[in-house]
C-alpha cells in the first residue's frame, strides 16, 4: 500500500494510475490523515436485458391525461 500527500499526489498522477491498474493500494491522504483511496474502474460490459418488470408494474389507463387545473398552471395568460 502507497500513502502519500495531496501534493505529492498531483505531481505524480500518472504513476500512481499505473500503480493501481497493476494492483497496488494507492491512498491520497491530507495533514498526514487518509482522505481517498484510488481504485481501478471496473465497467460492467454485460449485455443489458428488458423486461424483468413485465407484468408487476400497473399504468393506469388515465397517465397521460393531465387535469385541467395543473394544466392552467402551466399554461401562459391563464
Amino acid at each position: 500500500m502507497v500513502f502519500i500527500n495531496i501534493s505529492e499526489a498531483k505531481a505524480s498522477l500518472s504513476r500512481l494510475i499505473e500503480m493501481v491498474r497493476k494492483g497496488e493500494d494507492v491512498i491520497i491522504g491530507k495533514a498526514g490523515k487518509p482522505v481517498v483511496k484510488i481504485i481501478p474502474f471496473d465497467q460492467d460490459t454485460r449485455q443489458r436485458t428488458g423486461g424483468q418488470w413485465k407484468g408487476k408494474i400497473k399504468i393506469s389507463a388515465d397517465f397521460d391525461v393531465l387535469p385541467d387545473d395543473i394544466m392552467k398552471t402551466f399554461t401562459l395568460g391563464s
